[in-house]
């Protein structure tokens, strides 16, 4: 009889997109091949706290995502660095928690997929899934992200960043001067269009700028580019792969976090994209290149304008994209030809892959010293 894995579901946080994450654990625990799996349920409440939860009751209002809450337990628990085993304990008790043999960290947004998280996992010598710290930061400030890529030579937006610090020198004028109108306004270092705004005026922009600065100490100003909202998914470690293209298709302003994760009408998914097999192509070659050019392991999800001259802008990349039931990241591919329950456990065997090698990387430095 085949030894089931233990798998460390570690969801919530203290961002924003803290009821985001509930949505996807929900959905991976739901999913997740049981014959294959047995899963440790681990909740980080809006304080930070971590919470060993029960499959039965992790959740308040799981079927609302507008009301959907973390029911915290008593049962906090602790990392322990440095050991090979062992590495989670009970807060009151310092007793040990199961052993895990690989975590699938499902927290969005700032401290879940920035590469504090992740940072955390490689001290406590466990196998995570999703990229290392290096791609989770660069990816999750797009400011940098863009930057990087640019200089690759992928096409990204017209934009400037700026921090609170030099919030002063923030003048519509200029800017519009600059870059046009309409423009978004977006915290830099956030997902799930959070903090997001699209403004045509003077007020609406310094707005904007307010909100923006809520949600991170810098933000970024872009301009508006008029083309089809292109997404691919990207799977895999050394040798990525990448999905059949689909379409947002927004039924509002632009595509909202109330779009992605709550109002189910407020836009369209057409998956496959409308596309020729040359720019199906042209799209997949596009977000394997953004994948590796940004360091990027495991999974990310590539978002890219398309322009009427056929010209492929990316937008952003998400490193842990959403699991909910109405995420493009796994429709993607599910019509590819990966199903849900398949693709997690592709993607912790990725991660189970990736430690081995980097331990034997290890190994094989330290016999030699």
């Amino acid at each position: 009889m085949m030894t089931k894995k233990k798998v460390g579901i570690i969801f919530g946080g203290k961002s924003a997109e803290h009821e985001v994450s509930l949505q996807s654990a929900k959905n991976i625990v739901d999913a997740i091949d049981k014959n294959k799996y047995d899963v440790v349920l681990i909740g980080i409440d809006k304080q930070g706290k971590w919470h060993i939860n029960d499959q039965s009751s992790y959740l308040i209002n799981a079927e609302n995502p507008k009301l959907i809450q973390l029911n915290k337990s008593n049962d906090t628990i602790a990392i322990v660095p440095g050991e090979t085993d062992n590495q989670m304990i009970h807060a009151a008790n310092a007793g040990a928690l199961d052993q895990l043999d690989v975590v699938f960290p499902i927290v969005h947004g700032t401290l879940g997929e920035d590469g504090s998280l992740q940072g955390m996992m490689r001290i406590a010598n466990l196998p995570y899934v999703g990229s290392n710290v290096l791609g989770s930061s660069v990816c999750m400030d797009k400011d940098v992200a863009k930057r990087l890529l640019k200089e690759a030579g992928i096409n990204v937006a017209n934009g400037l960043a700026f921090s609170s610090a030099k919030k002063d020198k923030i003048n519509y004028d200029e800017i519009k001067e600059q870059i046009g109108t309409p423009m978004f306004i977006k915290p830099a270092n956030q997902g799930s269009s959070v903090g997001v705004s699209k403004v045509s005026s003077k007020e609406e922009f310094y707005k904007a700028v307010g909100e923006a600065f809520q949600y991170d100490h810098k933000l970024i100003v872009e301009e508006s580019l008029v083309g089809r909202e292109i997404e691919c998914a990207v799977l895999g470690n050394e040798h990525p792969k990448a999905s059949v293209p689909g379409e947002i298709l927004p039924q509002t302003e632009f595509y909202s976090y109330e779009s992605k994760y709550i109002d189910e009408s407020g836009a369209k998914l057409e998956i496959p994209a409308d596309l020729s097999d040359e720019m199906v192509a042209k799209v997949q070659k596009a977000a394997v290149e953004v994948f590796e050019t940004l360091e990027c392991e495991g999974l990310a999800r590539v978002d890219f304008f398309l322009t009427e001259d056929g010209e492929v802008y990316v937008n952003e990349v998400n490193t842990l994209p959403g699991f909910t039931r109405i995420s493009m990241y796994p429709k993607l591919w599910e019509i590819s030809g990966v199903s849900y329950p398949e693709l997690i456990t592709q993607l912790i065997e990725l991660a189970i892959d990736r430690h081995q090698k980097n331990s034997m990387l290890k190994s094989a430095v330290w016999d030699e010293e």
